[in-house]
């Protein structure tokens, strides 16, 4: 099996453990122990005195019973048999995708999203056709394109909701025209859904596609709008059928996921509308804050977030992003993605629900760079 190299991932693994101003993570603002177990008022030390007689063995092999159980309530339609933990989205989107793609087949995937749900469907043999999303449709897809790209052996649609890197919102109705082409031709739809919830919007009422499609699947993850990437849990929430096959395929893969995450990630999704609520509170005031440095830089233009943790910045300076984001890091520590690890050159990924005081400095060290390089470019004249 040839697999092309996760460009995002590979970006982050060289540079995040030295940035002094991490603006490519895309996690909500992570907490601590402490902060999880209080988060509802209990003692830190009582909580951990009530789980210490759990012998260290393996954990129930589908997730616990009120892990699914808590899970199956983000959605409208979705019992704990339909949930499926797994070792984070990656996991669960691997272990979909797994599962359903065989050599062949034909899938499409929206473009830019997450480079796994198109390169690991490559590297099993599918013929993978990119929907293109842009700034100037605000990263939405095109419906008519993916009606002309869908066909009889379109086995799978491949869609992000809300979108990584460009922070864009497919609505109800825009959702129903995607289901509608995929029923036309009997194909599945994958929704990688780990920002869902983090709507810009309080009014927002997105529904999760297994809740509107008969072969509609659901991925998340406690990692990005839970702010618990350290547990490493996620989960798949699909069709009863699916879910059955999906355990054929994990018996290869895994066993189960941690007793103790699954412990802490039940405390947390007991906790779920205070997490909400603290989250929720990070990434609309610091979208405010990007926004505001967005107006005041001339040469940066962006499509706004309506959800999620990350936005794609697009700068008017003639520099590889790349470049562009290994000068700044250099300068300063500054750390963004460059838009090349999502085939989007001319832009960089920031990640804006770090802490705000790391947002504001990181903003204003970008602010430097920019200055240098217009200072630069008036004394080549």
């Amino acid at each position: 099996m040839k697999i092309n190299a996760f460009a995002i991932e590979e970006w982050m693994n060289e540079y995040e453990d030295d940035a002094v101003y991490n603006l490519a993570e895309t996690c909500v603002d992570s907490l601590s122990l402490e902060e999880l177990v209080t988060l509802g008022g209990e003692d830190y030390d009582s909580f951990f005195r009530s789980i210490a007689d759990k012998k260290l063995t393996y954990g129930h092999i589908t997730g616990s019973p009120a892990y699914k159980e808590n899970i199956a309530k983000l959605y409208e339609t979705v019992k704990p048999e339909n949930i499926l933990s797994m070792n984070g989205a990656i996991g669960a989107n691997f272990l979909v995708l797994f599962t359903l793609v065989e050599p062949g087949d034909e899938v499409i995937c929206v473009d830019p999203t997450y480079q796994q749900l198109r390169s690991v469907p490559e590297s099993f043999g599918a013929e993978v056709k990119r929907l293109r999303l842009t700034q100037e449709n605000n990263f939405l897809p095109d419906l008519d394109e993916l009606a002309a790209l869908a066909n009889e052996n379109t086995k799978l649609i491949i869609i992000n909701n809300p979108n990584n890197p460009a922070g864009s919102v497919m609505d109800a109705a825009y959702l129903e025209e995607i289901v509608e082409i995929a029923r036309k031709h009997d194909a599945y739809i994958l929704c990688d859904e780990v920002y869902r919830g983090l709507w810009q919007d309080p009014k927002a009422d997105i529904p999760a596609i297994v809740d509107l499609y008969e072969k509609g699947i659901s991925t998340g993850s406690m990692s990005k709008a839970l702010s618990l990437a350290g547990l490493r849990l996620g989960w798949i929430a699909g069709p009863q059928d699916v879910i059955r096959k999906c355990l054929t395929r994990r018996d290869y893969t895994t066993i189960s996921n941690g007793l103790l995450d699954d412990i802490l990630a039940v405390h947390a999704l007991e906790n779920y509308d205070k997490l909400m609520e603290r989250n929720l509170k990070i990434v609309r005031e610091n979208l405010h804050v990007l926004d505001e440095w967005v107006q005041k830089e001339d040469r940066i233009s962006y499509a706004k977030p309506q959800a999620g943790t990350t936005a794609l910045l697009k700068y008017d300076i003639d520099m590889p992003s790349e470049e562009f984001c290994k000068k700044l890091f250099n300068m300063n520590g500054a750390f963004l993605a460059p838009g090349s690890c999502f085939d989007v050159e001319g832009t960089v990924r920031i990640g804006y629900a770090c802490s705000t005081e790391v947002l504001k400095k990181g903003l204003e060290k970008v602010s430097e760079f920019l200055a240098s390089i217009e200072e630069k470019s008036v004394q080549s004249i």
